[in-house]
């Protein structure tokens, strides 16, 4: 089993920039995408954004994200990237990196598994 590590997170302001790291170990992905989720506290896991691992590495994302993420990959490193601008608070949550491991819906996350053990975002206004 595939194990991720994320890195990343951190606080920053309001419109401030991070970006997070998702790292593979043990295998290279094989799945059918790689996706980022967040839960921020008393809330249900969202999904953000997911990139495809075939050729041609489509991407998807969430509507409240779109033209501020920017999900990308480096097959040579195994990683996978989440690239957040102009950040909200209400981007803060803890993020998730987990591959997807049975066809269907991104939003369902029960589909994913190898989750990483998180890395926290706060966005202060």
């Amino acid at each position: 089993q595939v194990r991720l590590v994320e890195s990343g997170g951190g606080l920053v302001q309001a419109g401030g920039s991070l970006r997070l790291s998702c790292a593979a170990s043990g295998r290279t992905f094989g799945s059918y995408a790689i996706a980022w989720f967040r839960q921020a506290s008393g809330r249900e896991r969202e999904f953000v954004a997911a990139i495809s691992w075939s050729v041609g590495s489509s991407a998807a994302y969430t509507d409240s994200v779109k033209g501020r993420f920017t999900i990308s990959r480096d097959n040579a490193k195994n990683t996978v990237y989440l690239q957040m601008n102009s950040l909200k608070p209400e981007d803060t949550a803890v993020y998730y990196c987990a591959e997807q491991v049975r066809r269907g819906s991104y939003n369902d996350y029960t589909l994913f598994g190898s989750w990483g053990q998180g890395t926290q975002v706060t966005v202060s206004s």
